[in-house]
Formats: structure tokens, C-alpha cells, sequence
């Protein structure tokens, strides 16, 4: 089985030891230290983590990450993430951490790679390209659950993937899996997609809030 996710987080460790804990991410106006304090407690402290999902319990979550950070070096916790989620953690066994970890590891890297203007896309495997297909088909209804007077279909290379009711107007999303997943979480200024349609409903469809 190859690891995707595995290699992905590797990646994204490598990028943040040398962009340092002050660099700019997408992820509003977190620094790469946040984004990282972020990351540890998603997989680290469940108990803690539910404002990623809950906003009601965001400050919860907020407080987590700033005590992360205030107890611990950065280059101790980019080490921390590099060696993977606790050994009682379901995603510490292989193939939950590719179905898991994989998007959220590639967006995650892409947040950092993207706020550096001028950083050049990276060339990815067909591999990966491929995996991220594979989990783009299974997301794509969460992902644009929230379109409203649209029907998408995503197309790649490989596939399309039809999203909606069927009974609005069609909106095609054009693009490597990869860009339609950062499509999908809301980085819609980044994603490097070609959309297709009525005016309006391409409208709809990129200014639409989307995003878990």
C-alpha cells in the first residue's frame, strides 16, 4: 500500500522547517506556527479539538493551540507532527490515515505553499493525482453541500462527478483533483480551475462559501 498521507506530511513538515513559524498561510490569519498547533491538536487532543467543527467551541480548541505553542518550541513541534499521530489513535493505522489524513495534509501544505507569492505549483505524481481523485469522489457531495440554484459536475481528467438536485442549472468545474479539492475547502482564489456555464450560476458557484 503506498502511503500518500504519510508522504504528504513529510512534505508539508519539510516545507514548514523551512519556511519558518512566521510565514503567511492561507488559513486566515494564522501563522505556519498555528496552522502546525492546529494541526497537532486535531490529531493529538480530540477532547480538545471540537471547535475545529463546532464554533461554539472554538475558544476551547483556540486555547489548546496557544498553550501548544507557549510550552513547546517550533522545531519540536514540526518534529512532533512529522512522527504521526498517537499510537491510540485510529488514523495511526495505515489505511485510516490515507482516508483521513491525506486532504487534509495536501490543503493544509497547499495553504502554505499558496500565501507565498510567486511559489511555484508543485509537480505531483500520477499517483497522488490519482488518490486525490479517489477522495475527491467520495467528498464532493459534503464538500458542495452548500450550493445553492446550481448543480456541479466535477470534471477531471479521469472522471466526472455530478453534485445537486439535478433540477438547476449545470456548472462544470474543470481541473486536476488537487485544484478542485482546494476548490472545495474554500480556497477558491488559488485553485486553478476553469468553470463552465450560465453566468449566473458560475457566479453562484465561486462565490459560494464552501468548505467543511
Amino acid at each position: 500500500m503506498t502511503r500518500h498521507a504519510l508522504a504528504e506530511r513529510e512534505a508539508l513538515c519539510d516545507t514548514l522547517e523551512r519556511v519558518g513559524p512566521d510565514a503567511a498561510t492561507l488559513c486566515g490569519t494564522w501563522t505556519t506556527a498555528q496552522l502546525l498547533a492546529h494541526l497537532i491538536v486535531r490529531e493529538g487532543r480530540p477532547d480538545q479539538a471540537a471547535g475545529i467543527l463546532a464554533p461554539p467551541l472554538a475558544g476551547r480548541t483556540e486555547k489548546a493551540m496557544a498553550r501548544l505553542l507557549a510550552d513547546h518550541d517550533y522545531p519540536t513541534l514540526v518534529e512532533r507532527l512529522r512522527q504521526g499521530p498517537p499510537r491510540w489513535h485510529p488514523t495511526s493505522v495505515p489505511a485510516v490515515d490515507e482516508k483521513a489524513n491525506l486532504v487534509e495534509m495536501f490543503v493544509h501544505h497547499e495553504d502554505v505553499l499558496r500565501a507565498g507569492l510567486g511559489a511555484p505549483r508543485r509537480s505531483l505524481s500520477p499517483e497522488m493525482i490519482s488518490a486525490l481523485g479517489d477522495r475527491l469522489n467520495l467528498m464532493a457531495k459534503v464538500l458542495f453541500r452548500r450550493t445553492r440554484g446550481a448543480d456541479i459536475e466535477l470534471v477531471t481528467a479521469k472522471r466526472r462527478t455530478r453534485v445537486g438536485s439535478g433540477s438547476g442549472p449545470l456548472v462544470e468545474i474543470h481541473g486536476r483533483p488537487g485544484e478542485i479539492l482546494l476548490f472545495g475547502f474554500g480556497r477558491q482564489a488559488v485553485a486553478e480551475v476553469e468553470l463552465t456555464g450560465p453566468p449566473e450560476a458560475v457566479e453562484i458557484v465561486r462565490t459560494t462559501r464552501y468548505g467543511l
